[in-house]
């Protein structure tokens, strides 16, 4: 008998259920990808917007009247850029904060595939408006504003749908491992997105937002075509959700059979009715961890996001490099994302403890972000060590947050089955989090002239304030592990 060759050989070892979850992973990671790869342009652009004309040689046949502003994009050219930069970021993160309250409970009444695709195809559109105004030569303020606000409401639909989808197919097992190594997909799509714009920055800024949104409208399309929602749909066999109190129940003490967030005393395991009813917004609060995570996040992004939004223009004003250089730098910080997203996940499974997991990050990061704004521009070797180290350390408890607590606790055992309360959980805790990224890049633009310290010292107060949010549930999860037990709490204790 013939020997099968090895690419076959690889392809048959795996079932027909695990080719279909591979390819969700691999599609919603690209889904979600473009989302944020459409959201950076903006951070490198406005070191572009704003410049210092001085050091720029401009043509000859140009009548300049101000050799100061002479090279800037009006409106962007006063003094108080700054201020305007801060305003354009908050007409899309306070939209995508409104909207996101909103999005998780149309996701669970809408077809997913007609859900993701509809908003990434507006995604681009609104996406390569902004850049449209370039080549239409549009010097409003409140056209950017408006395109802005548009592409946050739309840009709501991505998040809780594609969580919710890897929920559908994918149970608790190494799901903090799973999750931070699919959760990249953000800092993967923050370093795509600043490599492109970058690409046109300093020749036509325009292509920086018009090349991402054909990107993200292609992917649209490729949703609609190749989407799978759930397991039931291709009659592949959908996961476990629920386990007994003996076998590693969700978001537990590793060390103890107590649960940080147990719906029950008994160790019986009781049947589990599959309902369809989606869960309303005040039963998705009363969940144990939702409120005590979202409150955190709101913190945790609120810094994330102050990076993302403002990391270039502070490398470009502080280290003194061209939008190109910074931006490509800024990169970095992206990628210690990715390092901190996947340990994050993989020390939470084997701890056990995702709530502590998530403090002690926070609690490092702290220190690192004062040593970053005293030393970070000592030589391009420190700057490329701590973007690094801030980046792990800022976007882990954030990317953990945002995945696999979402999904533990859209799948809690309190909820008895229901499958269609993961989109609202996931919702509430990630709009929760829109609201402190929006708030952190809206006082980065007001702080920043008064001194780049003053932001970072901002950023430090958030990061503690987080930290101190989770103390109750790091409490739990250390009791446990000593050997206590404490009073378990129900479904509508909280």
């Amino acid at each position: 008998m013939r020997s099968l060759a090895p690419g076959i050989k690889l392809i048959t070892s795996f079932s027909r259920d695990s080719w279909y979850r591979f390819s969700i992973l691999i599609l919603t990671f690209v889904f979600y990808t473009s989302y944020h790869l459409s959201r950076k342009p903006i951070s490198i652009v406005k070191s572009q917007l704003h410049r210092n004309c001085s050091n720029v040689i401009h043509p000859a046949d140009l009548n300049i009247t101000d050799n100061d502003t002479w090279c800037d994009w009006a409106p962007f050219d006063q003094n108080n850029y700054q201020n305007l930069f801060g305003v354009l970021d908050n007409c899309f993160l306070v939209a995508y904060a409104f909207g996101m309250f909103f999005s998780g409970m149309f996701g669970e009444r809408l077809p997913l595939r007609y859900y993701l695709s509809s908003g990434m195809l507006l995604s681009g559109l609104f996406t390569a408006l902004f850049g449209l105004g370039f080549y239409w030569r549009i010097h409003s303020l409140w056209y950017y504003c408006l395109v802005q606000a548009l592409n946050g409401l739309v840009q709501t639909t991505g998040w809780p749908a594609v969580v919710a989808c890897v929920g559908n197919w994918f149970g608790k097992g190494k799901r903090g491992f799973i999750m931070g190594i699919w959760n990249s997909h953000t800092s993967v799509g923050n370093i795509l997105g600043s490599l492109i714009a970058g690409v046109y920055v300093s020749s036509a800024w325009g292509l920086s937002f018009i090349v991402p949104g054909i990107i993200i409208a292609c992917t649209g399309v490729i949703c609609f075509f190749f989407l799978v929602e759930k397991p039931e749909d291709v009659n592949c066999t959908p996961p476990q959700h629920h386990e007994s109190v003996e076998q590693e129940p969700l978001l537990r003490n590793s060390s103890s059979n107590e649960e940080i967030f147990s719906s029950h005393t008994s160790t019986a395991v009781e049947p589990v009715e599959e309902h369809t009813e989606a869960i309303s917004f005040s039963g998705a609060l009363k969940i144990p961890g939702v409120v005590e995570f979202s409150l955190c996040l709101l913190f945790a992004k609120l810094v994330s996001y102050t990076f993302l939004y403002w990391l270039p223009l502070y490398i470009a004003n502080i280290a003194h490099f061209d939008p190109k250089e910074a931006g490509d730098l800024s990169t970095l910080f992206d990628v210690g994302g990715i390092v901190g997203g996947i340990l994050a996940g993989l020390i939470s499974d084997y701890s056990g403890g995702r709530a502590t997991t998530c403090c002690a990050m926070l609690i490092i990061a702290a220190p690192m972000l004062f040593l970053f704004n005293k030393i970070g521009q000592n030589g391009l070797p420190t700057t490329v060590c701590m973007l690094l180290w801030c980046g792990a350390l800022v976007n882990g408890p954030y990317a953990l947050i945002t995945t696999a607590v979402s999904a533990d606790l859209g799948t809690h055992e309190c909820l008895r089955g229901n499958s269609r309360a993961l989109s609202t959980v996931t919702a509430i805790i990630d709009g929760t989090g829109s609201i402190g990224a929006a708030v952190g890049p809206l006082l980065a633009g007001l702080i920043s002239p008064t001194g780049w310290n003053n932001v970072f010292y901002m950023l430090i107060t958030a990061d503690v304030l987080a930290c101190l949010l989770l103390s109750r549930l790091v409490y739990k999860e250390v009791r446990g592990w000593c050997g206590y037990t404490t009073r378990q709490r129900g479904f509508k204790e909280i």
